[in-house]
């Protein structure tokens, strides 16, 4: 498990993070999200140990990463800037890492090269984005990490590679637990793998929960009484109706609130349309952060 508790970060008069709180479990895959420059790098940073904190306290697996040493030996980061390796070859990479890294599994990492059709003797410079991007994540995983930290881990990989990564990933938390921290705008994808999301907007922490939970409490309506004249007065009283806007006779509701009960809801007004959707990850992170979204609501029931 890693535990953050008032963590506060400033680069001069930038206030990067504003006291964050997160809380990632162990053996889960945790997506952070929010939008350019919401403080998500720089938290991977301090977990990582390239960054030190102004103020607050990370620890992994229940240890404070400023007097445990060895949490180093377990974890594993990769950032979106890969330019660190650019002296090095997979080979004399791999050299590295395994003087670095006590669970150093050789024999993970020739079978991830192999299958990602990856030279051993080329300069990892000489290599396209995506290829940097294959050849750091196979180090990393072959370092057998119990924390993975991924800053845009899928950026600039074409769907085949993308799916071979999350696989990974996936197996690695259902074999053996690892736990992963992954930053990504590709909200989607996240949607199809993460456990659990955190969304921060101007270094402070906007929401935390289970994706399942997420997702299945926050649903768009579409519905119509008809005739103007026919809709009760005080019908969405009863509703924790967060946006609203009207179409003719169609209103368009975001509302917080189970199916069950919204069901009871339709089921006591018997509106003439009601068609209900749980809102995917990209429209609750668009709703939470207050932007416009251009998702429009008409929905087949």
């Amino acid at each position: 498990m890693i535990e953050i508790r008032g963590l506060v970060k400033s680069f001069d008069d930038f206030h990067a993070l504003s006291g964050i709180d997160m809380t990632v479990k162990g053996g889960s895959i945790y997506g952070l999200v929010g939008t350019n420059g919401a403080g998500k790098t720089t938290i991977l940073k301090l977990i990582a140990g390239v960054l030190g904190s102004d103020s607050g306290t990370i620890h992994i697996g229940g240890r404070s990463i400023s007097d445990e040493v060895a949490a180093k030996d377990r974890t594993a980061f990769i950032p979106d800037d890969l330019s660190f390796f650019s002296a090095y070859n997979i080979k004399e990479a791999a050299n590295l890492y395994s003087g670095l890294y006590s669970r150093w599994d050789g024999s993970l990492l020739e079978k991830m090269v192999a299958e990602f059709g990856l030279p051993n003797k080329v300069k990892i410079s000489k290599f396209s984005k995506g290829m940097r991007k294959q050849a750091v994540f196979a180090l990393s995983l072959a370092t057998t990490p119990d924390y993975l930290l991924l800053d845009e881990p899928i950026d600039g990989l074409d769907p085949i590679m993308r799916k071979k990564i999350w696989e990974y990933i996936v197996g690695a938390s259902a074999d053996r637990g690892m736990t992963t921290l992954v930053s990504s705008h590709n909200l989607r994808e996240m949607e199809g793998f993460c456990d659990t999301i955190g969304i921060i907007d101007h270094g402070e922490m906007k929401l935390e929960r289970e994706l399942d939970d997420l997702t299945s409490d926050t649903h768009k309506l579409q519905v119509s009484f008809g005739d103007a004249s026919k809709k009760p007065s005080g019908v969405y009283d009863a509703l924790d109706v967060r946006q609203f806007s009207s179409i003719g006779s169609v209103d368009h509701l975001i509302v917080k609130g189970g199916r069950e009960s919204l069901v009871r809801w339709r089921d006591e007004n018997r509106p003439l349309i009601f068609d209900m959707v749980p809102m995917s990850l990209e429209e609750v992170f668009i709703y939470e952060l207050g932007g416009d979204s251009d998702v429009t609501y008409t929905i087949i029931g």
